[in-house]
C-alpha cells in the first residue's frame, strides 16, 4: 500500500519526488517508495541524502522506511556506507508485500547489523519505527 493512501496520510509533513523515486516526511520518520525496476546504490542516492539531512538535520535521531510497492534492486555492499552518509539515522525498516520482497528485506536485514527490519505491512513498520526513534530521542536528552 503506498503511504499516500494509507491512514498516515494526513500525518505527511513534505512529500518530494526523485528520479528513483519518492520521499515523504513525517516528524521522525521519512518512508520513501522507489520506483519501478531501479538500482539504489551510493552513488545515486545522494539526492536521497541530501533530502534527508536538509529535513532531520545532522544531530536528530530520525528513522527511514522502505515502502517496497515496487520491485527495485540496492547494492548491499554499500550499506555501512549508507549509515556513514546519515549518521543520525537510527532506524531503518523494510516493508514488503509479496514473496521476492520479503526475501530481499531478509537479504538486507543480514547486511544491516540492527533489529528486524523486516515488516508485512506499512503500519506495522510505522508504529516500531516511531517507538524506536522516539526511544532514542528519549535517550539522546539525557
Amino acid at each position: 500500500m503506498k503511504i499516500a493512501e494509507s491512514d498516515f496520510s494526513n500525518h505527511i509533513v513534505k512529500s518530494v519526488q526523485k528520479k528513483l523515486g519518492n520521499v515523504f516526511f513525517f516528524k521522525h520518520i521519512a518512508v520513501i517508495e522507489f520506483n519501478e525496476g531501479v538500482h539504489i546504490d551510493i552513488n545515486n542516492s545522494s539526492e536521497f541524502f541530501d533530502e534527508l539531512i536538509n529535513y532531520f538535520g545532522n544531530s536528530r535521531p530520525f528513522g527511514v522506511i522502505a515502502n517496497r510497492i515496487n520491485s527495485y534492486s540496492i547494492n548491499l555492499m554499500d550499506a555501512k556506507l549508507f549509515k556513514q552518509k546519515i549518521r543520525s539515522l537510527c532506524y531503518y525498516a523494510v516493508v514488503a508485500y509479496n514473496n521476492a520482497g520479503k526475501m530481499n528485506a531478509e537479504i538486507e536485514d543480514s547486511f544491516c547489523h540492527a533489529d528486524k527490519i523486516s515488516y508485512d505491512c506499512i503500519h506495522e513498520a510505522m508504529t516500531k519505527v516511531y517507538s524506536k526513534v522516539k526511544n532514542d530521542i528519549l535517550l539522546s536528552l539525557h
